[in-house]
């Protein structure tokens, strides 16, 4: 049965259920929320018919190519995971972001230094082989010497993961020096916010 999806806004999940039965055969599409609550909307249409669903746990049935899909309807949460309590459990978990600020040079601030567990943590739960670490600087001194800085930022970062069990291939190092300022300023400012490294795993 040939269905075509028009995805209007890139952060939607779409889930499929084919319904076996005599009578039945057909297929369930339901518009989920991601991770962040965020809905898109979708076009579910065949040779007879087309149905748009934009709300969260929004659903459509599509019984074969000669029958429209049907009217937009809801499920409850508790429908939607005894449907696709399969499907849910296998769904990779959204990146997680953190912020590491430095106090000058290579020393972490004390709240920063005190992530380490936090970050390890979240690398075990995932069991991630993804983590891209990006070191960044205020606008301080030359393009030269802030790339040389950041670039040893991120170095530190990663070093201190290795040390603590993480496998090194699995981490991407990259610096920005003071091209990508997490706060705006003008050039010979110190800005302790611009001082990080940002560590993302997935």
């Amino acid at each position: 049965m040939p269905l075509r999806y028009y995805i209007q806004i890139p952060l939607i999940i779409i889930l499929l259920l084919v319904i076996a039965g005599c009578a039945n055969n057909g297929t369930l599409v339901v518009l989920a929320p991601d991770s962040d609550g965020k809905t898109g909307a979708v076009t579910v249409s065949n040779q007879a018919g087309t149905v748009d669903i934009d709300s969260p746990n929004q659903v459509t049935f599509v019984t074969n190519s000669q029958k429209s899909p049907t009217p937009p309807a809801s499920i409850s949460k508790d429908t939607l995971i005894a449907l696709f309590s399969e499907a849910l459990s296998i769904e990779p978990k959204p990146p997680v972001h953190y912020l590491l600020y430095f106090e000058k040079d290579l020393i972490l601030t004390l709240e920063s230094a005190r992530l380490f567990p936090e970050i390890l943590q979240a690398i075990s739960d995932r069991a991630s082989s993804d983590i891209s670490v990006v070191g960044h600087t205020d606008s301080v001194g030359s393009r030269e010497y802030n790339l040389t800085l950041s670039r040893n930022r991120a170095n530190s970062v990663r070093d201190k993961l290795v040390d603590k069990g993480v496998a090194a291939n699995h981490i991407k190092t990259t610096s920005h020096g003071k091209e990508n300022p997490l706060i705006k300023t003008e050039d010979n400012v110190n800005e302790p916010r611009n001082r990080r490294v940002e560590v993302v795993i997935r």
